[in-house]
């Protein structure tokens, strides 16, 4: 059974001078409220430059890290490419205001379509014992708190 589903947009990545923004609609801008107490969110976005059919269909891939890995399903990589191009990256919150989330970074491009945000529970979002295939080797436990992604 297929059913589909609409998602509305509620902000966009922002890259300005170095800095990276998560702009909130400003329809959408009460649900910020208290979200600065926290330290980290998780930012849901649209692969929207990975958004057609050919994509969409493609459900194999050879992930571009690790030590030469094998092909793998697309449900066992990260890749923005795969039947919903949906994407989530846990970031830092430096600064909320004016219907605008400073973050350290974020693995999408400027004026990426926002999704949703959530806050960043531990108890919820961190897994004590996880572990990750053989040969996936090299990768840090934690990416460095300055960030990553495309500058």
């Amino acid at each position: 059974m297929t059913r589909t589903f609409e998602l509305r947009q509620i902000g966009k990545i922002r890259r300005e001078n170095d800095k990276v923004y998560v702009s909130i609609s400003e329809k959408y801008q009460k649900a910020l409220t208290q979200l600065d107490k926290f330290s980290h969110a998780q930012i849901y976005w649209w692969a929207d430059q990975n958004d057609n059919e050919e994509k969409r269909a493609i459900l194999d891939t050879v992930p571009p890290y690790g030590d030469n890995p094998p092909r793998t399903g697309i449900f066992a990589s990260r890749a923005e490419y795969r039947p919903n191009p949906i994407a989530m990256t846990t970031v830092k919150i430096i600064n909320i205001e004016n219907g605008e989330m400073e973050i350290n970074n974020i693995d999408a491009f400027d004026d990426t379509p926002v999704i949703d945000v959530k806050a960043y529970f531990a108890v919820c979002d961190r897994v004590e014992n996880s572990h990750l295939p053989e040969w996936i080797t090299g990768w840090p436990d934690f990416y460095p708190e300055e960030g990553f992604g495309l500058n």
